[in-house]
């Protein structure tokens, strides 16, 4: 997606309110936290579609989430109606992951191949806990959520698009 000349990347979703300033709880999706805690500003997409720019005031941690305050967005009457909306940021504002992390957009559509029964699917999404991330998988087994650690996830290369996983026995199974 791109808003004018910059490339938007999803990073968040809306999922509540917080507080009567007009903090709103973004789960961040696909990214580093920190990306967004040091943005001066973000895309905001609204259900109805609508892109719009807006200016960062406040951004912090608070139990797994990210919280943000908008410029013009300062109470809670304000911000009620965005739960359900995008948060993007632009290319400018994402860092390369130097830990052996890939950013999300550059991952998303891998064919994911396991070890023992071959082709499982498409990485379609990934989401955050406390603990690590987790890839969505969508193949003929329906989804798989796979835990991004490299216990499982043995092997990415982005020139032939394919993600080698080592699935510990009953994972897939699990999932359905």
């Amino acid at each position: 997606m791109s808003f004018g000349s910059v490339a938007l990347h999803e990073v968040g979703q809306v999922v509540g309110a917080h507080g009567l300033r007009g903090d709103i709880k973004v789960r961040v999706t696909g990214f580093a936290p920190e990306d967004l805690l040091a943005a001066k500003q973000v895309y905001l997409r609204r259900k109805d579609g609508e892109v719009e720019q807006l200016n960062l005031l406040r951004q912090s941690l608070h139990k797994g989430n990210v919280l943000l305050r908008m410029a013009g967005l300062e109470s809670l009457t304000a911000v009620e109606s965005l739960v359900g909306s995008t948060i993007l940021l632009g290319d400018e504002d994402l860092s390369e992951q130097k830990d052996g992390r890939y950013l999300f957009h550059k991952l998303e559509g891998l064919q994911v191949v396991d070890q023992q029964l071959g082709p499982i699917g498409r990485l379609v999404s990934m989401f955050t806990t406390a603990a690590h991330d987790t890839y969505v998988v969508d193949g003929d087994s329906g989804e798989i959520l796979i835990p991004a650690v490299p216990s499982f996830v043995t092997d990415i290369d982005l020139e032939v698009q394919i993600m080698k996983v080592d699935l510990p026995e009953g994972l897939i199974s699990l999932n359905r």
